[in-house]
């Protein structure tokens, strides 16, 4: 039963041979692997332009299909992050949290925060 997925490629624990847990997103160890490559600069990153100078994926000369390509994932990845987001509110609310405080943590008003989370209340 996949409980969780990695937050980079998406694939889900049941895929993969680890997967680490962080404040509300995974990483698996395929991912943690490249990215070791990257960091130790045997393979070039993906959103790195030949020079080493770092660009944002979306700022890289990409064909639509390659762009519209991307979108599926980048939304699976905002969701997971908001449903994790959610399971930590709870969590806070379970161990007592004032909406207040569930706020201040979060950056926004105790409204904001009850408006956004309080259906699973």
């Amino acid at each position: 039963m996949s409980i969780a997925s990695c937050s980079f490629c998406r694939k889900p624990n049941t895929e993969v041979t680890t997967l680490v847990a962080g404040p509300g997103v995974f990483i698996c160890d395929g991912c943690v692997a490249l990215a070791a490559q990257v960091i130790a600069g045997t393979r070039v990153a993906e959103s790195a332009e030949s020079s080493g100078s770092p660009v944002a994926p979306w700022e890289l000369e990409l064909s639509l299909e390659a762009v519209l390509a991307t979108l599926g994932s980048v939304a699976a990845a905002g969701a997971q992050a908001e449903r994790n987001l959610g399971l930590w509110v709870a969590k806070a609310r379970t161990l007592g949290a004032t909406w207040s405080q569930v706020g201040e943590a979060l950056g926004m008003t105790r409204q904001s925060a009850w408006e956004r989370f309080a259906s699973g209340d």
